[in-house]
């Protein structure tokens, strides 16, 4: 047997039972109030990990997911039973009916009163299962680097799953990422742009998953829920640099798998797609788990003008 066939068979097969004992758990405990902490504990990922794996490959965020899965159950014990309005509010998490009527309305675009009618269309979203999906055709460039632990400081900001682009908004718009790359001991070049730091990269970058949103909290301006994620724009703490009213980050020793992005005219736009390449085809082949710490984004700039980034997350073999 080809020992490669076995290790990428060895890890997809991995990846789909502890995505289908997830979903297994969500269905037995789909009356109780849910949260991403508690699924994870069912499968072997931290709830930061699992979380991204769930979304990158699901297309939709956890809380989402559940969120549409009790909806469904609502509207078909409507359908099928007299059960009040107000007892499946409870039931499925709402503090009152107007807003389990609202969130209703929204999935399936009647009101749950209405449900009860025959012939009425409802959208119903069944269990996920998950299967092998058979990806690749695009060419990934990516190599591993060891790393020693070093510090970062910044601003942080909690956003939902792949939103990380909301908090770099709001920093360019209210003068606080101006502000952390002169901080950061970055210099202006006449065109306003920073030089680069010595290795190339730019001053400010950012990472992802250094702590678990356990309490859920939300951040002024973003997203609310359950998957909110820990995001912030970072630059290296170095010996002399001030760092008093950022949050400060230790990153420890690790090995990473790092991933580089196309030039583009906008790096941030090309994040997605890499990351979903990263956790749905290069980490269920690689024969590499994903270890403990965070995902970096690191930024460049490109001799023609235009940027690229990298992302780096820690890995340990097999």
């Amino acid at each position: 047997m080809n020992p490669y066939v076995f290790i990428i068979q060895g890890c997809v097969m991995d990846i789909l039972t502890q995505l289908n004992k997830a979903m297994a758990y969500i269905e037995a405990h789909i009356d109780d109030d849910l949260a991403l902490t508690e699924v994870s504990n069912a499968t072997s990922y931290s709830p930061y990990h699992f979380g991204r794996l769930f979304y990158y490959i699901a297309n939709i965020p956890l809380s989402e997911y559940i969120r549409r899965r009790k909806l469904s159950l609502a509207a078909m014990k409507l359908q099928s039973g007299s059960e009040k309005i107000i007892d499946l509010a409870v039931l499925y998490g709402y503090e009152s009916a107007d807003s389990f009527s609202r969130a209703f309305v929204k999935q399936h675009g009647v009101t749950p009163s209405a449900a009860r009618q025959s012939g009425v269309s409802l959208t119903i979203f069944p269990p996920l299962t998950f299967q092998i999906k058979i990806k690749g055709v695009q060419a990934m460039n990516w190599r591993i680097e060891e790393k020693e632990a070093f510090e970062v400081f910044g601003i942080e900001g909690i956003v939902a799953q792949g939103a990380g682009g909301v908090l770099w908004d709001t920093c360019f718009k209210d003068g606080s990422y101006e502000k952390l790359f002169d901080d950061a001991g970055g210099i202006r070049q006449p065109n306003g742009f920073g030089h680069p730091r010595e290795d190339g990269a730019c001053v400010i970058h950012a990472i992802a998953g250094y702590r678990e949103n356990d309490k859920c909290l939300t951040y002024a301006g973003y997203n609310e829920g359950e998957d909110g994620l820990p995001y912030m724009l970072c630059a290296l703490l170095k010996p002399g640099i001030d760092a008093s009213g950022y949050m400060v980050v230790q990153i420890p020793k690790a090995t990473w798998a790092v991933f580089r992005g196309k030039p583009v005219d906008w790096a941030g736009g090309e994040l997605p797609g890499l990351f979903d390449q990263i956790y749905t085809e290069w980490l269920p082949t690689s024969g590499y788990n994903r270890a403990f710490g965070p995902d970096m984004e690191i930024y460049y700039g490109a001799d023609d003008g235009k940027q690229f980034a990298e992302v780096w997350i820690p890995v340990k073999k097999e």
